[in-house]
């Protein structure tokens, strides 16, 4: 039994009850969905390589837009959503330097509160894909987040997202009036993205990060 199910047998928490409960220097990420602390499954191999890589290429994007010196990738980040009783790490989340000041939080514990911080959240899917689906998506429109992607090299998902047989798949979520407009990328596709134009890498050259080195140029 994890320590995160120990600790979550007596009591839900609130964010502010998570943030002080959890372990400085931790090896392990946790996140929260209502009230329960989760342990999540630490990115190793393909799921690891991926994202960082695919940071990479994000970084070298911001870097030909010339916003080197105003969007960055940290290297973690803790997203509360407007429910008091959830809390989210992101694989990678873009955030920016200009309005990142009105973060409270942001110095001490690295807690990100307002969408205007975030220009970009992506989230690599792995086994527990319905946290992506569901709860984040949902939370993510919710709060505002003007743009999330849900990577989905494995095609991990259900039947319902990415169709039968499953195909590997690339989620790019737009908020458009409040609500989330989805557009649906896979094998030659080229990845559209209203904050980064210049990221001309199709899904299978992302799906490719994950496995081969060198294959995808931005």
């Amino acid at each position: 039994m994890t320590q995160a199910q120990t600790q979550t047998e007596t009591k839900l928490y609130t964010f502010d009850e998570f943030i002080e409960w959890y372990p400085i220097d931790s090896e392990v990420r946790y996140e929260l969905y209502d009230g329960v602390i989760v342990e999540m499954p630490k990115p190793r191999g393909k799921h690891s390589k991926l994202t960082g890589s695919l940071g990479g290429k994000l970084l070298t994007v911001i870097d030909k837009m010339g916003k080197t010196d105003i969007w960055f990738i940290p290297r973690e980040s803790i997203v509360r959503p407007l429910r008091d009783k959830s809390g989210y790490e992101p694989d990678i989340i873009v955030l920016d330097e200009d309005t990142i000041g009105a973060e409270t939080r942001w110095e001490s514990e690295s807690v990100i509160e307002k969408a205007t911080s975030v220009k970009l959240i992506v989230e690599v899917v792995s086994t527990n894909w319905q946290d992506d689906y569901h709860d984040k998506r949902r939370d993510y429109e919710i709060m505002g987040i003007p743009e999330f992607w849900i990577v989905d090299y494995a095609a991990w998902g259900g039947r319902e997202f990415i169709g039968y047989p499953k195909q590997s798949t690339v989620f790019v979520y737009q908020l458009v009036d409040g609500e989330y407009v989805k557009t649906t990328f896979r094998g030659n596709d080229v990845i559209v993205s209203p904050t980064f134009p210049d990221f001309n890498l199709t899904a299978q050259q992302v799906f490719d990060l994950a496995v081969k080195p060198g294959t995808a140029e931005a």
